[in-house]
């Protein structure tokens, strides 16, 4: 059993479909979304619609949630450029786009081989506006579970991809598939990595284990999806693809 791990999509068309190939030739028998799906990016409806082609379950990402309850994003960041590139988004779909989005759920879980599982959720299970991250503190990360146990639990968010052992447990971040970047900054602007993120949980009667995947997308396809769109945050993307 192989599940591939996307998150933090961020209406990055080019990215999503390199990612989806890769997980194909890489034997992936499903696929799970764990959010930020259709924000910051310049073709937030096409990916929407490609996620709805794929059938698979999407955690609600914050992002996700900015886009159907508008005023929630103050309580994460003021950054006009931000702030503004939501509601380009959001200004963008239709009733049934964001009905769509208000179907994700807030965790998931997975049975794997044997007596092994997978647990999953954006942030933290406690919160998707929460980051956990490599140098998170042990008591930290216990209070951010809220209790829950499994073989693997993962969530995004950080856009950093990471994998560490917590209690006997592994944590993992896929990493981010439309936006990844170099290292954590708390709030600056970002540097963004050539390559999109995601990452495959696989499980045999053997055992369990994680892969963790870098996939180059063509800078050309990312800079023609945002040619010509008015998108807030598109000048800063078109430097980032240069």
């Amino acid at each position: 059993m192989r599940v591939a791990l996307i998150s933090d999509l961020h209406a990055n068309v080019p990215a999503l479909e390199a990612v989806l190939r890769d997980a194909r030739d890489q034997g992936a028998d499903r696929i799970v979304c764990l959010g930020d799906v259709a924000t910051l990016g310049p073709r937030p409806r096409e990916l929407l619609g490609m996620l709805r082609d794929l059938g698979c379950a999407c955690i609600m990402g914050n992002h996700d949630e900015f886009l159907i309850d508008a005023p929630l994003i103050q309580k994460y960041t003021e950054a006009p450029i931000v702030v503004n590139s939501v509601d380009w988004c959001r200004d963008r779909m239709t009733k049934d786009d964001l009905a769509f989005v208000s179907g994700f759920v807030r965790t998931l879980e997975i049975p794997l081989e044997g007596e092994a599982s997978l647990f999953l959720f954006h942030g933290t299970v406690r919160s998707n506006m929460e980051n956990l991250l490599a140098t998170t503190p042990p008591e930290a990360v216990d209070e951010m579970l809220s209790g829950r146990r499994a073989t693997v639990l993962s969530g995004g968010h950080t856009h950093v991809q990471m994998m560490r052992q917590h209690r006997g447990m592994l944590i993992v971040n896929p990493g981010s598939v439309g936006l990844p970047i170099r290292e954590y900054v708390e709030g600056r602007a970002p540097k963004l990595l050539p390559d999109a993120e995601y990452a495959i949980v696989d499980s045999t009667r053997a055992g369990t284990g994680v892969i963790l995947r870098r996939v180059p997308v063509d800078k050309r396809d990312l800079l023609a999806a945002c040619s010509g769109s008015d998108l807030p945050l598109a000048p800063m993307l078109r430097a980032e693809y240069v």
